[in-house]
């Protein structure tokens, strides 16, 4: 067996443990797990059954080539988040693309339909891409299938933590969104448009930190909220309870289009901050009134239906790639709608092509 070093780091971050951490769990100092990790010392095969009893991962993985790991990827939330929660989230790209890669073999994905619109504000952004994607004013009824259907690699993040919510990448040509649905559905959307903003404004990595963060959240309001729309809808707004009733056209949180309607001009400076406190009052920004339906992955449902019929489960695909099946759960059922029975019967095809729907 041939250890690589590199994998080693990605498990242990996955599993959210320092080096200091990982060396006292399995009784080395932390020096030595830093020149295993540097490559500079090859572990025992006891220490290679302590990683996997402590890790979780079978010894396979780490007899492998190396992993792409995420590194310009723009996270939807950082004040919060700790360094261990951004590795393990990143860790998790770096399994995500190994998954995708195994499915792009198998399948053919929609072909990628993103342009680069970082001349644009973002703004103006929004109006160009709705335009280019004959969207016109209309709202947008799923930001998964949208996405997916524009060649966008959708994947879901198992942290079970509201610290991280997404984050965004190109990789090789493909652009990838990982979402962290822990939240309620309405953020998910709006984090699904927010890093759509990240994908079609910053290609050109000419912007990072909190300037990048602000464009991405206005053009995920842009986009979800066409102004035109809105101010056919909501041209007056005196209680909060109509902007209660009107979200679910644009199926966006209530804080989100008070937000909305402040940029717009329909509410005043004073007004906006009575209803901001309203919303906080009736705790409407804990837990959604009038909650929207979680969306979910077409082009997974589909991928896994065929591998279904042909009695390949996560569990085969796990095995395959030698990871754990929970990873493959976490990277793909937070972003389908329920997991099925395989089915009987279905010939294996070559080649499967995916249409969002």
């Amino acid at each position: 067996m041939s250890f690589n070093p590199l994998r080693l780091g990605i498990a242990r971050k996955r599993r959210m443990l320092n080096k200091r951490g990982f060396a006292q769990a399995i009784g080395v100092t932390e020096h030595t797990v830093i020149r295993w990790e540097k490559g500079e010392r090859v572990p025992t095969p006891e220490n290679l059954n302590a990683f996997v009893r402590i890790l979780r991962f079978p010894k396979e993985f780490f007899d492998g080539d190396d992993l792409d790991i995420p590194e310009a990827a723009s996270f939807r939330s950082h004040t919060t988040m700790s360094a261990s929660i951004r590795d393990a989230s990143l860790a998790a790209g770096a399994l995500g693309f190994l998954v995708s890669d195994w499915v792009e073999q198998r399948f053919d994905l929609p072909p990628i339909k993103v342009p680069d619109l970082h001349l644009y504000t973002p703004e103006e952004a929004a109006r160009a891409l709705r335009t280019e994607w004959s969207l016109g004013e209309k709202p947008v009824s799923n930001m998964f299938h949208l996405l997916e259907s524009k060649g966008i690699r959708v994947f879901s993040l198992a942290e079970n933590t509201v610290k991280v919510n997404a984050y965004s990448l190109w990789r090789r040509g493909n652009p990838y969104v990982f979402l962290n649905n822990y939240k309620s559905a309405e953020s998910s959307r709006f984090d699904a448009a927010h890093e759509l903003g990240h994908l079609v404004l910053h290609q050109d990595g000419g912007y990072s930190g909190r300037e990048a963060e602000d464009q991405a959240n206005r053009f995920a309001s842009s986009f979800l909220m066409p102004r035109a729309d809105v101010l056919a809808v909501l041209p007056r707004v005196s209680y909060l309870d109509q902007i209660v009733r009107a979200k679910s056209r644009w199926r966006v949180s209530v804080a989100a289009l008070t937000y909305r309607l402040h940029k717009l001009g329909v509410l005043s400076d004073w007004k906006y901050h009575d209803l901001c406190v309203q919303i906080s009052v009736r705790r409407y920004n804990k837990e959604e009134p009038l909650p929207i339906e979680r969306e979910r992955s077409v082009v997974w449902q589909k991928v896994l239906r065929t591998l279904w019929a042909e009695k390949t489960t996560q569990m085969h695909i796990a095995k395959e790639l030698c990871l754990p099946e929970e990873e493959i759960n976490g990277l793909i059922f937070g972003v389908v709608t329920e997991s099925r029975e395989p089915e009987s019967g279905g010939a294996k095809p070559r080649k499967l092509a995916l249409v969002s729907n």
